[in-house]
């Protein structure tokens, strides 16, 4: 496939599968062997599973949480087989997610993901979520300038 045709399954995963919730989208252009790699500083980042059932439950725990969720798509970039994206997330927290009760917090987080794309399915990717802002925004993490403020012990 090129790789237009590729960033355009990468576009049906952010406006079809998650601002439209049309969760059977899952099954026409996520891999069933998908690997989803969380990455963090420090670690290397492994493998999960995560076919069209799991991503549909994924999104379903999201939405749970942020009913209002949506992707604002800011750039994507595609060479032969992987297209990157870089993305934010806007959402309101009125529902229990993650054992978290709701917050009522809004919360803008940015996202840089890389996915791999054969076939015409996402067989692979890699994410980066800016997780310190996200728990900064709910409010379970002071802000930075606290953080940075407060002296070593």
């Amino acid at each position: 496939m090129s790789a237009e045709e590729n960033k355009a399954i990468v576009r049906r995963f952010y406006e079809e599968l998650w601002n439209q919730r049309s969760l059977d989208v899952a099954s026409e252009i996520i891999a069933p062997d998908c690997l989803t790699h969380q990455l963090r500083s420090g670690a290397e980042a492994a493998g999960v599973p995560r076919g069209p059932a799991a991503a549909r439950h994924h999104i379903e725990e999201w939405l749970t949480g942020f009913p209002d969720l949506r992707f604002d798509v800011e750039q994507i970039i595609a060479e032969a087989d992987h297209v990157v994206s870089r993305s934010c997330l806007h959402a309101t927290h009125t529902g229990p997610w993650l054992g978290l009760a709701p917050t009522g917090k809004q919360i803008s987080i940015r996202m840089v993901v890389i996915q791999q794309i054969v076939n015409g399915k996402i067989t692979a990717d890699w994410v980066l979520v800016e997780s310190l802002g996200l728990l900064q925004q709910l409010g379970l993490v002071p802000a930075t300038e606290e953080i940075l403020s407060t002296p070593a012990k």
